[in-house]
Parts: C-alpha cells; structure tokens; sequence
C-alpha cells in the first residue's frame, strides 16, 4: 500500500491528467488551424501531449511497482525521478518552441534534455532496486 505521501501524489498526478486532456483539445485547435502554429510547433506540441500522457502513467506505474516490492529507500526515491521527466520533458517540447514563428527550438529545450537524464536516473533506480528487492 502507499503511504500517506505517496497517495498525495498519486492523486495529484491522476488530477494532472486533467491537464493533459485539455491539451488534447489545444492540439485539436492546431490541426485545424484555429490556433497559428508553424510545422516545428506541430511537431514539437504533438510530441509533448504524448510524452505528458505516457510518462504520467508509467511514473504511476513505477510508483506502485516500487512501493508494492519494498524496494529499498533510496532506489524507491531516485526512481520517482520518471515523473519528474513526466514534467520536464513535455515542458521543454512546449516551451521552447514558443513565439510566432520560431525556426529553431529556444534555450528552454534543455528541459527536454533534463527530463531526459531523469528518466534514465528514474527508470535504472527502478529498475535496480526491483532486482535486488527480488533477490532479498
């Protein structure tokens, strides 16, 4: 079961979710054209709202799966980091391409790249902590 803790965020990232439903209907603006967008922004808003919508699931997944395998402190901590990624990485797609027609991604594209390293750190904690939980 999840401590009390863990329930919050559980909730709170169900409830984000909420958020990323509503983009789903930004995109919908954009590929109609009711929202001015350029090919690099499609592109860029697209694969935000999937990277959102499947690290939030799999961050809860990790969550669960960690907490359920008592898996040791620090790895459970560090692998709370692939829903830090779920933030970080859709902020950078969305974020650095803002503006009326930019041609390139902006300076903010290192949050991509931060969630990116997130990930790794958070699925690899995971990852390890689940074998040696398992060879306990």
């Amino acid at each position: 079961m999840l401590d009390n803790a863990q329930q919050i965020l559980a909730g709170a990232v169900l409830l984000s979710m909420i958020g990323i439903a509503y983009g789903g209907t930004f995109l919908l603006q954009v590929s109609r054209g009711s929202v001015p967008a350029n090919e690099l922004q499609q592109r860029f808003y697209r694969a935000g709202h999937a990277h959102a919508g499947v690290l939030v699931i799999l961050g809860l997944l990790v969550l669960l799966l960690t907490r359920l395998n008592d898996v040791a402190g620090l790895w459970q901590t560090l692998s709370s980091g692939v829903l830090l990624a779920a933030i970080l990485m859709p902020a950078g797609f969305f974020l650095s391409v803002l503006g009326r027609d930019p041609q390139r991604p902006g300076k903010l594209i290192a949050l991509l790249w931060a969630g990116a390293a997130s990930l790794v750190v958070g699925l690899g904690s995971a990852g390890f902590g689940l074998i040696l939980a398992g060879a306990r």
